[in-house]
């Protein structure tokens, strides 16, 4: 587990850094335990999730570095074979509860940093 903060706000999130980590996510998850999911890139990039199989609508809050770059608001789970994609740029992605950034005053621009 590793923390993040972003603005006041703080959570404990899954550390995620193996490709079939990253293609598995949160299907058939929910957040018992932790407040998020980390996913961690060796190189700044485009990126692009899904919400299949997926239990809870997300934020998918894009990231390089320590700026967000980009957020999808409250991704619905997608239970279909064709399901759309969330896009981004950065090497990192925090999939959070849906809804929270909107809660929190989570935007694009905002300062990420990481503490055990």
């Amino acid at each position: 587990m590793l923390n993040v903060k972003i603005n006041d706000n703080s959570f404990k999130c899954k550390v995620v850094h193996t490709d079939e980590k990253t293609q598995e996510g949160m299907m058939g998850k929910d957040f018992e335990g932790f407040d998020g999911m980390l996913f961690v890139f060796n190189e700044t990039g485009p990126r692009s999730f899904w919400m299949k199989n997926c239990i809870v609508p997300l934020d998918i809050i894009f990231i390089n570095r320590h700026k967000i770059t980009s957020i999808s608001h409250n991704c619905p789970p997608c239970y279909e074979e064709k399901c759309p994609s969330y896009f981004g740029n950065g090497n990192i992605v925090l999939e959070l509860q849906g809804g929270t950034c909107k809660l929190l005053c989570i935007k694009k621009g905002d300062q990420v940093d990481y503490y055990r």
